[in-house]
């Protein structure tokens, strides 16, 4: 029987000092009265990995002794969060959270344990969004930042990494971690998601722990919120061609996304008229998101890829993506 468990939180850092600052204030609150979970002793351990070369969030860092502070020069956010899986390597579990998110009371107690009570490979808690301003009434009516909730324990098929924990010994066992060509078009966490049920490990909710997500007035926006939609579609492609092992597989998920992409391009034009013609705004709004995740979907398939997390260009051919490079 388990007698002790060794925690390691990754926080991923890019250029955000004052959210960093108040989401490690908040996370050490935690750690320092959490010594025992399920009858368990806890050890944890708070690891930063700044992606930034010039090494922005070390002044950051240096107010908490105890925390271990690492640059990770590769951009792309797959690069961090393998490097937070090699710091974590010799610990038990790694809970990835990221530097612009407030964790809420119980948030890493409620993760571990829900992980003892499931045994699963990996635990997604919760996200809630919160706003600078008020929102559009275009962007309110379509729910476009209403997250998912369910009761704790409920097995899921994907996982976001912005609240997740992860087993490194069943990680381990099946070989996964986020692929470094998914770095600059996101989408990783899903990927692995799939390389984790594929391996025959289970992922599964917590309800009971929380994060706050601070979300900027410039994600607020029809556009924003229609390039994420058509970011979202892309690497959904992205990730299908990934998990497809033969050339007739891929061409397969080619066809599949062509035909998916057209329909919900069809679809949501659809929706949008018929929203125009009623005066309903929710109608217009979602319509139009479906029209722009769509063609996210075919321009996968035509191979296209949307580098989000790009610090250059942001359009690539899916061959570079796929060989994983460039920023």
């Amino acid at each position: 029987m388990r007698t002790r468990l060794d925690v390691v939180v990754g926080v991923l850092t890019f250029k955000r000092p004052a959210a960093l600052d108040l989401t490690l204030e908040r996370i050490l609150a935690q750690v320092t009265e959490l010594d025992q979970v399920g009858g368990v002793d806890i050890g944890v351990r708070v690891v930063v990995v700044d992606n930034d070369p010039q090494a922005s969030a070390r002044g950051v860092t240096e107010k908490y002794p105890s925390i271990t502070y690492v640059v990770e020069p590769v951009p792309g956010i797959s690069a961090g969060r393998n490097r937070a899986l090699d710091e974590a390597a010799d610990g038990d579990v790694l809970v990835f959270i990221d530097d612009d998110e407030t964790p809420l009371e119980k948030w890493l107690s409620s993760l571990i344990e829900t992980w003892q009570s499931t045994g699963a490979t990996a635990v997604m808690g919760r996200v809630v969004s919160v706003f600078e301003t008020t929102l559009d009434p275009w962007i309110a009516a379509g729910g476009f930042f209403v997250r998912r909730t369910m009761p704790s324990g409920t097995p899921i098929t994907v996982a976001a990494a912005g609240n997740l924990l992860l087993d490194l010994h069943q990680m381990s066992r099946i070989g996964a971690r986020f692929d470094p060509a998914m770095g600059l078009t996101g989408g990783e966490d899903t990927l692995l998601s799939r390389h984790i049920i594929e391996g025959g490990g289970t992922i599964v909710w917590c309800d009971e722990s929380a994060a706050l997500d601070h979300v900027p007035a410039s994600r607020t926006t029809k556009k924003w919120v229609l390039t994420r939609a058509w970011s979202h579609g892309n690497t959904a492609t992205l990730v299908d061609l990934k998990m497809s092992a033969t050339p007739g597989s891929r061409s397969r998920v080619r066809a599949k996304a062509l035909v998916k992409g057209s329909t919900r391009i069809a679809g949501g034009t659809a929706r949008c008229a018929w929203g125009v013609l009623r005066g309903n705004l929710r109608d217009r709004a979602r319509g139009r998101r479906a029209v722009y995740r769509g063609a996210g979907l075919m321009s996968g398939a035509l191979g296209i890829a949307y580098l989000e997390y790009a610090r250059g260009s942001r359009w690539r051919w899916r061959r570079d993506v796929e060989s994983g490079s460039g920023s």
